[in-house]
């Protein structure tokens, strides 16, 4: 195949330098459209793309909503048609009133690329604060509307970034919101993301008269985040300096006007995330001395701040914590299902809330003194279904649930556990139709970082990869949160290699087990995931029949010069200092290609507008690629346009991306694609 001209430019000595940022060129520009047209001229000869796209087509063609979110009298709840490129916010008054259009995002834009972001009502419903998510970039822009008139107000924010995170005053005179200074405007994608500062903005006036409420000068790195406790009494401040579950602890007492931030906690050793309060007693789940975390309270108005237990750990990861109904709602995973129990405030437990199977539930969120909340239950073969749930009565009932074009009897779901390299056991689960025997072509995927668990999720796109007869498989590698901050750790900075090694075996598992074979096995996954499979084609090329890393994070000596990338270091290292240099360069996927090794055919996507893993990683992965000797398969990227790291990618993109990706996929692990009626 012919590709376009390549440059190769390793640059790997510069290790201990800080050289600024390199700049987009017109010649990146001209090879970018270059590498589009080759990589779509590709795409167009594969025999199942088109299948894919039809069937793909009729399986997004379905009803979903978000969950309800209640307050004052009213209910906010988003919803798509089907292939809505953007989600709907409704608005009913009362539980079964009539929903009406609140916003409607696929107005914005004609190409569906604006997106909204996170949205939340006043304390008496009767305004809404919204973001708004443009290109798929991670800038927010917050807007407000009067929920009764539809009308958006003046006011408007600039400048927060990943989230709205944004708090109302009781009384909805104005919100606490989070953002950075205004960056330089030709560096607005790819800008360092420093001092970061908490402001509450009153309704009616510019965003220019914000008053600042929490800054640390002196530490640029550290960002701050902030939530009002239900009663509107506490101002409760975040501060974290990475991407891993350690922040400091503040609150500020509204009841004075005149007080000051109160230091809760002051070392930034462990994660303190309040669940709610009563009065000025404080309930917080940590994982201080607990790695799977427990619950602890603590007196905030007190002089004496010891943290007392109330729930133990035990062998199951506390994750998701709510006070619903004057009861703790604790969800935790077990083997990376979820488990649900009840506890009184005291800390007894009370019981489980029973599920419909074997999956993953979240949501409980509700006022301390309601009975009323709302969770999503989802698993490979059981769409997202949203339930009502009575704390009092311990009954859920179904608000909402999907009807696909596709029968979840058909398909068998697997956990298997399977020993990694240094005789670790690793769970994965493997879903597949049961008429599905024999080694069947295979997609592998996997993420193994951040401490971020990966749990049974309906997918209508995986569906449509599984109906051909191929199999879908997701290992929960360490590196993740799925048995703690020990997994997670056992799989960062010095120990990162473990993630490779699970990942590796379980692709000789697979193997072995007569799930697929060595050229039915393609591995997929995104942002940490792409380097992930990045890594592993390394190191074990003749391993895999195909790799498709998403929006991947390729070049490990230069990551935390761009964007947001400074707070990964805690997953990574610092490439600044020799000894994290040396462990980055060793598995670097950008830096280790192996010239002369007969590479599995590769498809790398990524996006212009992707301001958190910056496309310049991609590019030049993939120019690597081609510029080396590694057999005559296809290595290609696909770059999309008006689209970012993922959140807020319109339907009709995520379809077109997908049949691609599914019909590569398919060549090179001997799928046969037929067309599904």
């Amino acid at each position: 195949m012919r590709q376009p001209g390549v440059r190769a430019d390793h640059d790997c000595t510069d290790h201990l330098s800080r050289h600024p940022p390199r700049s987009v060129s017109p010649a990146v520009a001209e090879w970018v459209k270059a590498q589009n047209k080759v990589t779509d001229a590709y795409l167009d000869t594969l025999p199942g793309r088109d299948a894919f796209k039809a069937r793909l087509t009729k399986l997004f063609d379905y009803e979903r909503f978000g969950m309800p979110y209640r307050k004052g009298t009213r209910y906010f709840y988003s919803r798509n048609s089907g292939l809505q490129n953007q989600a709907v916010l409704y608005v009913r008054d009362g539980l079964n009133g009539e929903g009406r259009v609140l916003i409607d995002p696929n107005s914005w834009a004609a190409d569906g690329a604006t997106a909204l972001g996170e949205w939340l009502p006043s304390e008496d419903g009767k305004l809404l604060a919204y973001s708004i998510q443009d290109g798929g970039s991670d800038w927010r822009t917050i807007r407000v509307l009067d929920v009764a008139t539809g009308k958006v107000l003046d006011d408007k924010i600039e400048w927060a970034k990943f989230a709205m995170a944004a708090s109302w005053a009781k009384d909805g005179s104005g919100f606490y919101y989070s953002r950075y200074p205004e960056p330089p405007a030709d560096a607005k994608f790819q800008a360092l993301n420093e001092n970061h500062r908490i402001y509450f903005h009153k309704l009616g006036t510019p965003q220019s008269a914000d008053r600042l409420v929490y800054e640390t000068p002196s530490q640029p790195k550290q960002s701050h985040y902030s939530g009002l406790t239900d009663d509107g009494r506490w101002l409760v401040i975040y501060t974290s300096e990475g991407t891993d579950n350690r922040n400091l602890l503040h609150v500020i007492d509204l009841k004075d006007p005149a007080a000051k931030p109160k230091t809760i906690i002051g070392e930034l050793t462990n994660d303190w995330s309040v669940i709610g309060n009563v009065g000025s007693t404080f309930y917080i789940s940590t994982n201080k001395d607990a790695p799977r975390s427990r619950v602890v309270t603590i007196d905030v108005a007190s002089a004496d701040l010891t943290a007392r237990e109330i729930v133990a750990q035990d062998a199951a990861v506390l994750g998701g914590a709510s006070i619903v109904g004057g009861k703790l709602i604790l969800s935790y995973l077990v083997d990376a299902k979820t488990e649900v129990r009840r506890h009184a405030l005291d800390g007894k437990l009370l019981g489980k809330v029973t599920l419909p199977g074997i999956g993953t539930a979240a949501g409980f969120g509700g006022e301390p003194d309601e009975n009323e909340t709302f969770f999503a239950f989802t698993s490979f073969n059981y769409p997202t279904t949203i339930f009502r749930y009575d704390v009092a009565t311990d009954k859920a009932t179904v608000w909402a649930q999907p009807k696909v074009a596709f029968n979840p009897t058909d398909y068998v779901v697997d956990q298997k556990f399977y020993t990694s390299k240094d005789g670790t056991r690793v769970p994965m689960f493997v879903v597949r139709k049961k008429t599905t025997t024999g080694p069947a072509p295979t997609i592998l995927w996997g993420y193994g970082g951040f401490n971020i668990a990966y749990t049974p999720a309906f997918s209508a796109a995986r569906v449509a990869w599984m109906e051909q007869g191929g199999a879908f498989v997701l290992a929960n590698i360490r590196g993740g949160g799925e048995y703690g901050k020990a997994w997670h750790d056992g799989g960062r900075l010095a120990n990162k290699q473990n993630v490779f090694d699970d990942f590796i075996a379980a692709g000789e598992y697979l193997i072995a087990q007569g799930v697929t074979k060595k050229d039915g096995l393609a591995i997929q996954g995104g942002s940490n995931g792409g380097l992930l499979v990045g890594a592993v084609v390394n190191q074990r090329p003749d391993l895999f029949a195909a790799a498709m890393p998403a929006v991947g994070v390729m070049d490990m000596l230069r990551f935390d010069r761009f964007t947001a990338g400074r707070y990964w270091v805690d997953d990574y290292g610092y490439p600044s200092k020799e000894a994290d240099w040396k462990r980055l360069r060793a598995y670097s996927p950008y830096h280790n290609i192996q010239s002369g090794k007969t590479y599995p055919a590769i498809l790398a996507t990524t996006a212009d507008t992707d301001d958190r893993v910056v496309p310049g990683h991609t590019f030049k992965y993939t120019a690597a690629l081609q510029a080396a000797d590694i057999g005559p398969k296809p290595h290609l990227v696909r770059i999309e346009t008006r689209a970012g790291h993922g959140a807020g990618k319109p339907t009709d993109k995520v379809i077109e991306e997908t049949s691609d990706l599914y019909a590569f996929a398919a060549k090179w692990t001997g799928l046969e694609v037929k067309p599904v009626e």
